[in-house]
Protein backbone atom coordinates (compact mmCIF):
# COMPACT_ATOMS: atom_id res chain seq x y z
CA UNK A 1 0.00 0.00 0.00
CA UNK A 2 2.78 2.27 0.69
CA UNK A 3 4.35 1.92 -2.42
CA UNK A 4 0.92 2.48 -4.30
CA UNK A 5 0.48 5.69 -2.17
CA UNK A 6 3.83 7.18 -3.40
CA UNK A 7 4.44 6.23 -6.83
CA UNK A 8 0.81 8.04 -7.07
CA UNK A 9 1.66 11.76 -9.20
CA UNK A 10 0.85 14.49 -6.95
CA UNK A 11 -0.64 17.69 -7.86
CA UNK A 12 -2.86 20.47 -6.35
CA UNK A 13 -6.06 20.74 -8.76
CA UNK A 14 -7.07 19.09 -11.17
CA UNK A 15 -7.06 20.89 -14.58
CA UNK A 16 -11.14 21.96 -15.29
CA UNK A 17 -12.53 22.87 -18.31
CA UNK A 18 -14.29 26.35 -17.92
CA UNK A 19 -15.21 26.91 -21.54
CA UNK A 20 -12.46 29.30 -22.15
CA UNK A 21 -9.01 29.46 -23.63
CA UNK A 22 -6.64 32.39 -23.47
CA UNK A 23 -4.16 32.90 -26.27
CA UNK A 24 -0.99 34.92 -25.78
CA UNK A 25 0.49 36.60 -28.94
CA UNK A 26 4.41 38.19 -28.64
CA UNK A 27 6.25 39.28 -31.54
CA UNK A 28 9.73 40.27 -31.61
CA UNK A 29 11.26 43.00 -29.19
CA UNK A 30 10.25 46.59 -30.75
CA UNK A 31 8.07 45.10 -33.36
CA UNK A 32 5.29 47.52 -34.12
CA UNK A 33 1.28 46.81 -33.31
CA UNK A 34 0.68 46.61 -37.57
CA UNK A 35 3.00 43.77 -37.30
CA UNK A 36 1.76 41.99 -34.29
CA UNK A 37 -1.79 42.42 -36.05
CA UNK A 38 -0.65 40.06 -38.99
CA UNK A 39 0.10 37.13 -36.14
CA UNK A 40 -3.48 38.25 -34.57
CA UNK A 41 -5.03 37.58 -38.13
CA UNK A 42 -3.38 34.20 -38.83
CA UNK A 43 -4.67 32.86 -35.61
CA UNK A 44 -8.14 34.66 -36.09
CA UNK A 45 -8.05 32.83 -39.36
CA UNK A 46 -7.61 29.42 -38.06
CA UNK A 47 -10.04 29.30 -35.26
CA UNK A 48 -12.91 30.30 -37.89
CA UNK A 49 -11.24 27.70 -40.33
CA UNK A 50 -10.06 24.53 -37.89
CA UNK A 51 -12.40 25.02 -34.83
CA UNK A 52 -15.60 25.76 -35.79
CA UNK A 53 -17.06 22.45 -33.96
CA UNK A 54 -15.38 23.44 -30.73
CA UNK A 55 -15.58 27.41 -30.23
CA UNK A 56 -18.26 29.27 -29.93
CA UNK A 57 -16.88 33.38 -30.46
CA UNK A 58 -13.73 34.37 -29.81
CA UNK A 59 -11.93 38.54 -29.54
CA UNK A 60 -8.69 39.63 -29.92
CA UNK A 61 -6.59 42.62 -28.19
CA UNK A 62 -3.26 44.06 -29.41
CA UNK A 63 -1.43 45.81 -27.02
CA UNK A 64 -1.96 43.91 -24.29
CA UNK A 65 -1.51 40.48 -22.84
CA UNK A 66 -0.44 38.83 -18.79
CA UNK A 67 2.75 39.32 -19.75
CA UNK A 68 2.61 43.18 -20.13
CA UNK A 69 1.62 46.03 -22.43
CA UNK A 70 3.14 47.03 -25.91
CA UNK A 71 2.86 47.10 -29.19
CA UNK A 72 4.62 43.65 -29.98
CA UNK A 73 1.62 42.01 -27.70
CA UNK A 74 -1.86 40.85 -27.98
CA UNK A 75 -4.35 38.76 -26.19
CA UNK A 76 -7.16 36.38 -27.32
CA UNK A 77 -10.00 35.55 -25.44
CA UNK A 78 -11.57 32.54 -27.17
CA UNK A 79 -15.00 31.04 -25.67
CA UNK A 80 -15.88 27.63 -26.13
CA UNK A 81 -19.40 25.90 -27.15
CA UNK A 82 -21.17 24.77 -24.57
CA UNK A 83 -20.51 21.22 -22.57
CA UNK A 84 -23.84 19.62 -24.18
CA UNK A 85 -22.25 20.28 -27.85
CA UNK A 86 -18.93 19.26 -26.82
CA UNK A 87 -18.98 16.07 -26.03
CA UNK A 88 -16.01 14.13 -27.07
CA UNK A 89 -12.67 14.18 -25.89
CA UNK A 90 -11.23 16.66 -28.97
CA UNK A 91 -13.48 19.08 -28.07
CA UNK A 92 -12.52 20.06 -24.66
CA UNK A 93 -10.48 22.65 -23.39
CA UNK A 94 -7.19 21.15 -23.28
CA UNK A 95 -7.29 19.00 -26.84
CA UNK A 96 -8.27 22.63 -28.48
CA UNK A 97 -5.28 24.41 -26.85
CA UNK A 98 -2.97 21.97 -27.66
CA UNK A 99 -4.20 21.83 -31.42
CA UNK A 100 -4.05 25.82 -31.16
CA UNK A 101 -0.25 25.71 -29.96
CA UNK A 102 0.67 22.98 -32.66
CA UNK A 103 -0.91 25.17 -35.53
CA UNK A 104 0.72 28.34 -34.37
CA UNK A 105 4.17 26.77 -33.94
CA UNK A 106 4.80 27.13 -37.85
CA UNK A 107 3.58 31.13 -37.07
CA UNK A 108 7.63 32.43 -37.79
CA UNK A 109 6.74 36.08 -36.95
CA UNK A 110 5.26 35.16 -33.01
CA UNK A 111 5.25 33.44 -30.36
CA UNK A 112 2.05 31.93 -29.43
CA UNK A 113 0.22 30.30 -26.38
CA UNK A 114 -2.61 28.90 -25.54
CA UNK A 115 -3.87 28.10 -22.50
CA UNK A 116 -6.61 27.79 -20.32
CA UNK A 117 -7.42 29.10 -16.54
CA UNK A 118 -6.20 27.53 -13.09
CA UNK A 119 -9.85 25.87 -11.43
CA UNK A 120 -9.46 28.77 -8.54
CA UNK A 121 -9.06 32.29 -10.83
CA UNK A 122 -7.48 34.02 -8.09
CA UNK A 123 -4.71 32.04 -7.79
CA UNK A 124 -3.46 32.89 -11.48
CA UNK A 125 -3.93 33.30 -15.37
CA UNK A 126 -2.75 29.72 -16.45
CA UNK A 127 -2.74 26.17 -15.17
CA UNK A 128 0.77 24.24 -14.88
CA UNK A 129 3.51 25.40 -12.86
CA UNK A 130 4.21 29.21 -12.18
CA UNK A 131 7.50 30.65 -10.68
CA UNK A 132 9.85 33.21 -10.22
CA UNK A 133 13.54 33.70 -10.87
CA UNK A 134 15.02 35.36 -8.01
CA UNK A 135 18.07 37.31 -7.71
CA UNK A 136 18.98 36.81 -4.31
CA UNK A 137 22.75 38.23 -3.97
CA UNK A 138 22.29 41.04 -6.36
CA UNK A 139 24.61 39.69 -9.27
CA UNK A 140 22.58 41.61 -11.82
CA UNK A 141 20.11 41.90 -14.06
CA UNK A 142 22.45 40.84 -17.19
CA UNK A 143 22.86 37.74 -15.45
CA UNK A 144 19.45 36.81 -14.34
CA UNK A 145 18.20 37.58 -18.24
CA UNK A 146 21.49 34.79 -19.08
CA UNK A 147 19.65 32.52 -16.43
CA UNK A 148 16.28 32.36 -17.86
CA UNK A 149 17.42 31.79 -20.93
CA UNK A 150 19.53 28.53 -20.01
CA UNK A 151 16.30 27.90 -18.14
CA UNK A 152 14.43 27.62 -21.13
CA UNK A 153 16.41 25.90 -23.39
CA UNK A 154 16.94 23.31 -20.81
CA UNK A 155 12.83 23.08 -20.65
CA UNK A 156 12.85 23.03 -24.17
CA UNK A 157 14.65 19.97 -24.39
CA UNK A 158 12.88 18.28 -21.90
CA UNK A 159 9.61 15.79 -22.55
CA UNK A 160 8.44 16.13 -19.42
CA UNK A 161 7.90 20.05 -19.64
CA UNK A 162 5.97 21.95 -22.29
CA UNK A 163 4.75 25.47 -23.14
CA UNK A 164 7.46 26.70 -20.88
CA UNK A 165 7.46 30.92 -21.18
CA UNK A 166 8.49 34.14 -19.49
CA UNK A 167 5.70 35.59 -18.20
CA UNK A 168 7.04 38.86 -19.11
CA UNK A 169 8.18 41.17 -22.01
CA UNK A 170 11.77 41.13 -23.01
CA UNK A 171 14.46 43.89 -22.61
CA UNK A 172 14.50 46.47 -25.30
CA UNK A 173 16.01 49.24 -26.82
CA UNK A 174 15.25 52.17 -24.90
CA UNK A 175 16.16 55.89 -25.62
CA UNK A 176 17.43 57.45 -21.97
CA UNK A 177 17.11 61.16 -21.42
CA UNK A 178 19.82 62.50 -18.85
CA UNK A 179 18.92 65.73 -17.01
CA UNK A 180 22.02 68.01 -16.49
CA UNK A 181 20.33 69.51 -13.04
CA UNK A 182 22.92 71.78 -12.72
CA UNK A 183 22.64 73.11 -16.05
CA UNK A 184 18.62 73.32 -15.70
CA UNK A 185 19.10 75.02 -11.88
CA UNK A 186 21.36 77.65 -13.29
CA UNK A 187 18.54 78.72 -16.43
CA UNK A 188 15.63 78.44 -13.72
CA UNK A 189 14.12 75.08 -15.01
CA UNK A 190 12.76 72.61 -12.36
CA UNK A 191 12.41 69.10 -12.92
CA UNK A 192 8.95 69.23 -12.17
CA UNK A 193 8.53 71.35 -15.11
CA UNK A 194 10.76 69.15 -16.78
CA UNK A 195 8.91 66.09 -16.60
CA UNK A 196 5.54 68.27 -17.01
CA UNK A 197 7.16 69.03 -20.27
CA UNK A 198 8.43 65.58 -20.94
CA UNK A 199 5.27 63.53 -19.85
CA UNK A 200 2.40 65.94 -22.05
CA UNK A 201 4.67 66.10 -25.06
CA UNK A 202 5.20 61.76 -25.59
CA UNK A 203 2.44 61.17 -23.70
CA UNK A 204 -0.94 62.88 -22.43
CA UNK A 205 -2.26 65.22 -19.42
CA UNK A 206 -5.82 65.55 -18.45
CA UNK A 207 -6.61 69.19 -18.78
CA UNK A 208 -10.41 69.20 -17.54
CA UNK A 209 -14.11 68.08 -18.90
CA UNK A 210 -16.75 69.82 -21.35
CA UNK A 211 -20.00 68.63 -22.23
CA UNK A 212 -20.73 67.64 -25.58
CA UNK A 213 -24.73 66.66 -26.29
CA UNK A 214 -25.10 66.52 -23.05
CA UNK A 215 -22.59 63.80 -22.49
CA UNK A 216 -19.25 64.97 -20.19
CA UNK A 217 -16.23 63.94 -21.87
CA UNK A 218 -12.49 64.72 -20.97
CA UNK A 219 -9.60 67.10 -22.62
CA UNK A 220 -6.31 65.49 -23.32
CA UNK A 221 -3.28 67.34 -24.36
CA UNK A 222 -0.59 65.59 -26.46
CA UNK A 223 2.14 66.55 -28.71
CA UNK A 224 1.53 66.16 -32.30
CA UNK A 225 2.65 62.47 -33.43
CA UNK A 226 4.76 64.22 -36.30
CA UNK A 227 6.53 66.31 -33.49
CA UNK A 228 7.43 62.71 -31.63
CA UNK A 229 8.60 60.27 -33.96
CA UNK A 230 12.38 60.38 -33.81
CA UNK A 231 14.80 60.34 -30.95
CA UNK A 232 15.94 63.98 -32.01
CA UNK A 233 12.29 65.78 -31.33
CA UNK A 234 12.19 65.34 -27.72
CA UNK A 235 14.90 68.28 -27.53
CA UNK A 236 12.68 70.45 -29.80
CA UNK A 237 10.19 71.09 -26.91
CA UNK A 238 10.78 73.73 -24.70
CA UNK A 239 10.36 74.25 -21.11
CA UNK A 240 9.44 77.43 -19.07
CA UNK A 241 11.45 78.51 -16.47
CA UNK A 242 11.05 80.46 -13.93
CA UNK A 243 11.33 83.85 -15.65
CA UNK A 244 8.81 83.26 -17.77
CA UNK A 245 11.64 82.57 -20.44
CA UNK A 246 10.90 79.86 -22.78
CA UNK A 247 14.41 77.04 -22.64
CA UNK A 248 14.93 74.27 -25.05
CA UNK A 249 15.66 70.81 -24.00
CA UNK A 250 18.47 70.51 -25.66
CA UNK A 251 20.06 73.20 -23.67
CA UNK A 252 20.33 70.88 -20.33
CA UNK A 253 19.46 67.37 -21.41
CA UNK A 254 21.65 64.58 -23.82
CA UNK A 255 19.90 61.42 -24.48
CA UNK A 256 21.49 57.75 -25.12
CA UNK A 257 20.66 53.91 -26.41
CA UNK A 258 20.28 51.63 -23.61
CA UNK A 259 18.86 47.82 -23.31
CA UNK A 260 16.72 47.49 -20.48
CA UNK A 261 13.55 45.65 -19.13
CA UNK A 262 10.28 47.40 -20.25
CA UNK A 263 8.77 47.16 -16.65
CA UNK A 264 10.34 46.55 -13.37
CA UNK A 265 9.67 42.97 -11.99
CA UNK A 266 10.29 42.23 -8.29
CA UNK A 267 9.21 39.10 -6.30
CA UNK A 268 9.49 39.75 -2.00
CA UNK A 269 11.75 42.90 -2.53
CA UNK A 270 14.45 40.88 -5.28
CA UNK A 271 14.69 41.59 -8.95
CA UNK A 272 12.81 38.40 -10.16
CA UNK A 273 11.53 36.97 -14.01
CA UNK A 274 8.19 35.32 -14.07
CA UNK A 275 8.15 32.51 -15.65
CA UNK A 276 5.42 29.56 -16.72
CA UNK A 277 4.73 26.72 -18.14
CA UNK A 278 3.09 23.47 -17.98
CA UNK A 279 3.66 19.56 -17.52
CA UNK A 280 3.62 16.81 -20.63
CA UNK A 281 0.79 14.71 -21.10
CA UNK A 282 0.86 11.86 -18.96
CA UNK A 283 3.07 14.13 -16.05
CA UNK A 284 1.96 15.44 -13.10
CA UNK A 285 2.47 19.18 -11.93
CA UNK A 286 4.22 17.89 -8.63
CA UNK A 287 6.57 15.87 -11.18
CA UNK A 288 6.91 19.17 -13.22
CA UNK A 289 7.82 21.04 -10.34
CA UNK A 290 10.20 19.20 -9.31
CA UNK A 291 12.11 18.66 -12.92
CA UNK A 292 12.00 22.19 -12.76
CA UNK A 293 14.01 22.49 -9.45
CA UNK A 294 16.61 20.42 -10.49
CA UNK A 295 17.02 22.77 -13.51
CA UNK A 296 17.31 25.81 -11.15
CA UNK A 297 20.24 24.03 -9.46
CA UNK A 298 22.32 24.12 -12.63
CA UNK A 299 21.89 27.88 -12.94
CA UNK A 300 24.55 30.75 -11.44
CA UNK A 301 25.26 31.39 -8.16
CA UNK A 302 22.94 33.59 -6.67
CA UNK A 303 19.76 32.91 -8.88
CA UNK A 304 17.15 31.23 -6.76
CA UNK A 305 13.18 30.22 -7.73
CA UNK A 306 10.17 31.21 -5.75
CA UNK A 307 7.18 29.48 -6.33
CA UNK A 308 3.72 31.29 -6.71
CA UNK A 309 -0.34 30.92 -7.55
CA UNK A 310 -1.56 27.67 -7.84
CA UNK A 311 2.69 26.27 -7.33
CA UNK A 312 2.87 27.50 -4.15
CA UNK A 313 -0.50 26.17 -2.45
CA UNK A 314 0.61 23.16 -3.87
CA UNK A 315 3.95 23.02 -1.98
CA UNK A 316 2.21 23.70 1.40
CA UNK A 317 -0.55 21.30 0.82
CA UNK A 318 2.31 18.90 0.38
CA UNK A 319 3.97 19.53 3.44
CA UNK A 320 1.00 19.57 5.41
CA UNK A 321 -0.08 16.05 4.21
CA UNK A 322 1.25 13.58 7.26
CA UNK A 323 0.31 15.91 9.61
CA UNK A 324 -3.36 15.71 8.14
CA UNK A 325 -3.89 12.48 8.05
CA UNK A 326 -2.02 11.96 11.42
CA UNK A 327 -3.92 14.05 13.18
CA UNK A 328 -7.29 12.64 11.49
CA UNK A 329 -6.29 9.29 12.95
CA UNK A 330 -5.12 10.28 16.76
CA UNK A 331 -8.60 12.23 16.59
CA UNK A 332 -10.69 9.02 15.67
CA UNK A 333 -9.02 6.73 18.29
CA UNK A 334 -9.75 9.39 20.99
CA UNK A 335 -13.02 9.10 19.87
CA UNK A 336 -13.23 5.61 20.08
CA UNK A 337 -11.69 5.56 23.40
CA UNK A 338 -13.74 7.81 25.06
CA UNK A 339 -16.79 6.28 23.70
CA UNK A 340 -15.98 2.25 24.49
CA UNK A 341 -13.61 3.44 27.21
CA UNK A 342 -11.32 1.43 26.51
CA UNK A 343 -7.71 1.81 25.05
CA UNK A 344 -7.77 -1.61 22.91
CA UNK A 345 -11.00 -2.05 21.24
CA UNK A 346 -10.30 1.38 19.59
CA UNK A 347 -7.34 -0.74 17.66
CA UNK A 348 -9.94 -3.28 16.29
CA UNK A 349 -11.70 -0.94 14.44
CA UNK A 350 -8.86 1.03 12.79
CA UNK A 351 -7.77 -2.29 11.87
CA UNK A 352 -10.29 -1.76 8.82
CA UNK A 353 -8.73 1.31 7.69
CA UNK A 354 -5.81 0.06 5.65
CA UNK A 355 -8.35 -1.92 3.68
CA UNK A 356 -10.49 1.06 2.82
CA UNK A 357 -6.85 2.99 2.15
CA UNK A 358 -5.79 -0.03 -0.12
CA UNK A 359 -8.88 0.17 -2.34
CA UNK A 360 -9.01 4.35 -2.60
CA UNK A 361 -5.20 4.21 -3.54
CA UNK A 362 -5.89 1.34 -6.14
CA UNK A 363 -8.55 2.71 -7.96
CA UNK A 364 -6.37 6.04 -8.45
CA UNK A 365 -3.72 4.02 -9.90
CA UNK A 366 -5.95 2.04 -12.20
CA UNK A 367 -7.94 5.74 -13.61
CA UNK A 368 -4.40 7.83 -13.38
CA UNK A 369 -5.86 10.30 -10.74
CA UNK A 370 -3.93 12.39 -8.94
CA UNK A 371 -2.74 12.72 -4.82
CA UNK A 372 -4.49 16.48 -4.86
CA UNK A 373 -6.81 18.06 -2.30
CA UNK A 374 -10.01 16.60 -3.62
CA UNK A 375 -7.83 12.75 -3.14
CA UNK A 376 -7.05 13.36 -0.03
CA UNK A 377 -10.83 14.48 0.73
CA UNK A 378 -11.65 11.08 -0.85
CA UNK A 379 -9.60 9.45 1.10
CA UNK A 380 -10.09 11.23 4.84
CA UNK A 381 -14.07 10.49 4.03
CA UNK A 382 -13.00 6.70 2.74
CA UNK A 383 -11.67 6.37 6.66
CA UNK A 384 -14.50 7.72 8.04
CA UNK A 385 -16.51 5.20 6.63
CA UNK A 386 -14.01 2.10 7.08
CA UNK A 387 -14.59 3.17 10.92
CA UNK A 388 -18.23 3.28 11.08
CA UNK A 389 -18.51 0.13 9.00
CA UNK A 390 -16.12 -1.76 12.19
CA UNK A 391 -17.75 0.29 15.01
CA UNK A 392 -20.67 -1.43 13.82
CA UNK A 393 -19.06 -5.51 14.57
CA UNK A 394 -17.24 -3.94 17.48
CA UNK A 395 -19.66 -2.11 19.32
CA UNK A 396 -22.62 -5.73 18.92
CA UNK A 397 -19.57 -8.18 19.79
CA UNK A 398 -18.70 -6.29 22.72
CA UNK A 399 -22.23 -5.73 23.99
CA UNK A 400 -22.31 -9.91 23.74
CA UNK A 401 -18.94 -10.17 25.07
CA UNK A 402 -19.64 -8.22 28.45
CA UNK A 403 -23.50 -10.35 28.86
CA UNK A 404 -20.99 -13.59 29.09
CA UNK A 405 -20.50 -14.91 25.31
CA UNK A 406 -17.39 -16.13 24.15
CA UNK A 407 -15.57 -13.65 22.69
CA UNK A 408 -15.26 -16.05 19.23
CA UNK A 409 -18.73 -16.39 19.75
CA UNK A 410 -19.40 -12.53 19.93
CA UNK A 411 -17.58 -11.75 17.10
CA UNK A 412 -18.80 -14.35 14.70
CA UNK A 413 -22.51 -13.44 16.13
CA UNK A 414 -21.50 -9.30 15.95
CA UNK A 415 -20.89 -10.35 11.90
CA UNK A 416 -23.95 -12.53 11.16
CA UNK A 417 -26.26 -9.68 12.50
CA UNK A 418 -24.71 -6.57 10.95
CA UNK A 419 -23.55 -8.31 7.74
CA UNK A 420 -26.89 -6.68 6.16
CA UNK A 421 -27.02 -3.29 7.25
CA UNK A 422 -23.24 -2.87 6.29
CA UNK A 423 -23.86 -3.89 3.12
CA UNK A 424 -26.95 -2.07 2.44
CA UNK A 425 -25.31 1.40 4.14
CA UNK A 426 -22.35 0.89 2.22
CA UNK A 427 -24.62 0.08 -1.43
CA UNK A 428 -26.10 3.21 -0.94
CA UNK A 429 -23.55 5.11 -0.08
CA UNK A 430 -21.44 3.88 -3.43
CA UNK A 431 -24.71 4.28 -5.57
CA UNK A 432 -24.81 8.37 -3.90
CA UNK A 433 -21.26 8.92 -4.75
CA UNK A 434 -21.73 7.30 -8.40
CA UNK A 435 -22.34 10.54 -9.95
CA UNK A 436 -19.95 12.29 -8.64
CA UNK A 437 -17.39 9.31 -10.44
CA UNK A 438 -19.69 9.84 -13.71
CA UNK A 439 -19.69 13.12 -14.00
CA UNK A 440 -18.99 15.67 -16.96
CA UNK A 441 -18.87 19.37 -17.73
CA UNK A 442 -17.78 22.05 -15.45
CA UNK A 443 -15.83 21.04 -12.44
CA UNK A 444 -16.26 17.14 -13.73
CA UNK A 445 -12.66 16.60 -12.93
CA UNK A 446 -13.08 17.85 -9.40
CA UNK A 447 -15.77 15.65 -8.50
CA UNK A 448 -14.90 12.89 -10.40
CA UNK A 449 -11.72 12.54 -8.03
CA UNK A 450 -13.87 12.54 -5.17
CA UNK A 451 -16.45 9.90 -6.44
CA UNK A 452 -13.96 7.45 -7.95
CA UNK A 453 -11.67 7.48 -4.31
CA UNK A 454 -14.51 7.05 -2.10
CA UNK A 455 -15.92 4.21 -4.48
CA UNK A 456 -12.72 2.55 -4.81
CA UNK A 457 -12.10 2.81 -0.71
CA UNK A 458 -15.93 1.42 0.33
CA UNK A 459 -15.78 -1.35 -2.28
CA UNK A 460 -12.24 -2.50 -0.48
CA UNK A 461 -14.04 -2.13 3.09
CA UNK A 462 -16.95 -3.99 2.44
CA UNK A 463 -15.62 -6.55 0.97
CA UNK A 464 -12.45 -7.07 3.17
CA UNK A 465 -12.95 -5.34 6.41
CA UNK A 466 -16.32 -7.21 7.11
CA UNK A 467 -14.26 -9.93 6.96
CA UNK A 468 -10.71 -9.06 9.01
CA UNK A 469 -12.49 -6.99 11.25
CA UNK A 470 -13.97 -9.97 13.50
CA UNK A 471 -10.95 -12.12 13.34
CA UNK A 472 -8.79 -9.00 14.40
CA UNK A 473 -11.09 -8.41 17.69
CA UNK A 474 -10.36 -11.45 19.42
CA UNK A 475 -6.65 -11.78 18.36
CA UNK A 476 -6.25 -8.26 20.04
CA UNK A 477 -8.54 -8.90 22.80
CA UNK A 478 -6.28 -12.38 23.28
CA UNK A 479 -3.04 -10.28 22.84
CA UNK A 480 -4.43 -7.90 25.33
CA UNK A 481 -5.02 -10.62 27.99
CA UNK A 482 -1.90 -12.07 27.59
CA UNK A 483 0.00 -8.92 28.40
CA UNK A 484 -1.75 -8.57 31.74
CA UNK A 485 -1.15 -11.96 32.78
CA UNK A 486 2.32 -10.93 31.79
CA UNK A 487 1.90 -7.82 34.06
CA UNK A 488 0.60 -9.98 36.81
CA UNK A 489 2.63 -12.63 36.86
CA UNK A 490 5.80 -10.23 37.13
CA UNK A 491 4.20 -8.23 39.62
CA UNK A 492 3.51 -11.23 42.27
CA UNK A 493 7.01 -12.49 41.76
CA UNK A 494 8.35 -10.60 44.44
CA UNK A 495 5.74 -12.12 47.30
CA UNK A 496 6.05 -15.50 45.84
CA UNK A 497 9.90 -15.28 46.50
CA UNK A 498 9.56 -14.09 50.16
CA UNK A 499 7.25 -16.68 50.50
CA UNK A 500 9.66 -19.57 49.97
CA UNK A 501 12.16 -18.41 52.50
CA UNK A 502 10.43 -19.15 55.62
CA UNK A 503 13.61 -18.91 57.60
CA UNK A 504 13.94 -15.15 56.72
CA UNK A 505 13.13 -13.24 60.06
CA UNK A 506 11.46 -10.67 58.65
CA UNK A 507 9.34 -12.07 56.56
CA UNK A 508 8.60 -15.03 58.26
CA UNK A 509 5.68 -13.40 60.58
CA UNK A 510 4.09 -11.04 57.78
CA UNK A 511 2.88 -14.39 55.85
CA UNK A 512 2.26 -12.57 52.85
CA UNK A 513 0.42 -14.33 50.54
CA UNK A 514 -1.64 -13.94 47.05
CA UNK A 515 -5.17 -12.69 47.03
Amino acid sequence: MGYLFVKLPTSFLPDEDQGVIFVMIQTPEGATAARTLESVKTLESYLLEKEGDSVEEFFMVTGFSFAGNGQNAAMGFVMLKDFDERTTPETKAPAVAGRIMRAMYGVKDAQIYAFFPPPILELGNATGFDFHLVDRTGVGHGVLTQAKYQLLGMAAQNPKLVAVRPNGLSDVPQFKVDIDSEKARALGVSLQDINSTLQTALGSSYVNDFVDKGRVKKVFVQGDAAFRMQPEDVFEWYVKNNRGEMVPLHAFASGRWIYGSPRLERFNGYSSMNIQGSPAPGVSSGEAMKVVEDMVEKLPAGIGIEWTGLSYEERLAGAQEAMLYGLSLIIIFLSLAALYESWTIPFSVLFAVPLGIIGTVLVANVTGLSNDVYFKVGLLTTVGLCSKNAILIVEFAKDLYERGEDLYEASLTSFLMRFRPIVMTSMAFILGVTPLALASGAGANSQRAIGMGVIGGMVAATCLAILFVPLGLPQRRRHVLSRQRLFYCQSAAPYQRQRKSPEDPAIQPRRLALP
